[in-house]
């Protein structure tokens, strides 16, 4: 799942750690597990050591041919190594918002805990740290405490305040459902007047997520959601609320599906009249 993810109107419910949009709707951003991570970032660090130690070595001979006098050698050492392992790190995930070789090849991405695209700042916070936690512990810091917290975070995503977000997820297939065999019988005489276009997103959209939210927050939403149809649905049956919200979709999917039909269905009887030419006005191909 992509391009850096939109964070206006998004709010934060510690409670059960997910996103929720202005209007009520969970996002679905995924973590990177562990292991996940672990594998970019062996990519990533090697590609970085070996371009690293090419610089040093291109450094020294510049060095030698220059006549740099042996004192500042350990200077040109440390500067190298900061290139190479903090600084190129930290403009390589700014220029690709988040990503790096090794996350490409995983499907991964560097995001803010919000969600949004990381900027110089994080990116350079991530990189130093990860010098002492990756480079100088040979990754064993950072294993340790990704361990240790939800969204397998390193030390360095703590400091900056960010996460692996894992893009690669299955193609989503739209579920085509029915009306519930529990409102079969309302369904011939309910009157389901046109939602708002905003309701009506909210409520598909809950449909399609519900299956991968927690009992509590599934719950809560359905709740919330029914509560805005039920002024537009008569008589309003006596059933749980996410069964209800089932039934208003479905009823709404199909009237305006007939209602299309008519429409294409007048159109074509219109065709012919529509698209003759006036009456005595020869046809000059």
């Amino acid at each position: 799942m992509s391009s850096p993810t939109s964070t206006q109107n998004l709010t934060r419910h510690d409670d059960d750690n997910e996103l929720l949009t202005g209007e009520a709707v969970a996002l679905e951003l995924r973590a990177t597990n562990v292991i996940l991570r672990s594998a970019g970032a062996a990519i990533d660090y090697v590609l970085y050591v070996l371009a690293t130690a090419g610089l040093l070595y291109a450094a020294v001979l510049l060095a030698e041919g220059a006549g740099l006098p042996d004192e500042l050698y350990p200077a040109v050492g440390i500067s190298v190594a900061f290139t190479g392992l903090v600084l190129v790190p930290a403009v390589v995930e700014t220029a690709t918002h988040g990503k790096s070789l090794g996350r490409l090849a995983l499907g991964s991405r560097i995001v803010r805990d919000d969600g949004g695209a990381i900027g110089f700042r994080h990116a350079f916070i991530r990189s130093f740290v990860g010098l002492i936690e990756i480079v100088f512990t040979v990754g064993g810091l950072a294993i340790v405490v990704a361990l240790l917290n939800a969204r397998a975070k390193r030390l360095g995503d703590l400091v900056a305040g960010t996460y692996s977000q894992y893009e690669r997820v299955p193609r989503h297939e739209p579920a085509d459902f029915g009306v519930p065999a529990e409102l079969t019988e309302w369904a011939v005489t309910a009157d389901v007047a046109r939602l708002p276009d905003t309701l009506s997103r909210r409520i598909a959209q809950f449909l399609r997520q519900a299956g991968g939210l927690t009992p509590t927050t599934r719950v809560r939403l359905a709740e919330s959601l029914a509560a805005e149809a039920a002024p537009f649905v008569s008589p309003l049956p006596s059933v749980e609320p996410e069964l209800l919200l089932a039934g208003v979709a479905v009823l709404r999917r199909e009237r305006e599906a007939r209602a299309l039909d008519l429409e294409r269905a007048r159109l074509d009887d219109l065709a012919p009249t529509l698209g003759a030419l006036p009456h005595g006005f020869p046809d000059r191909g």
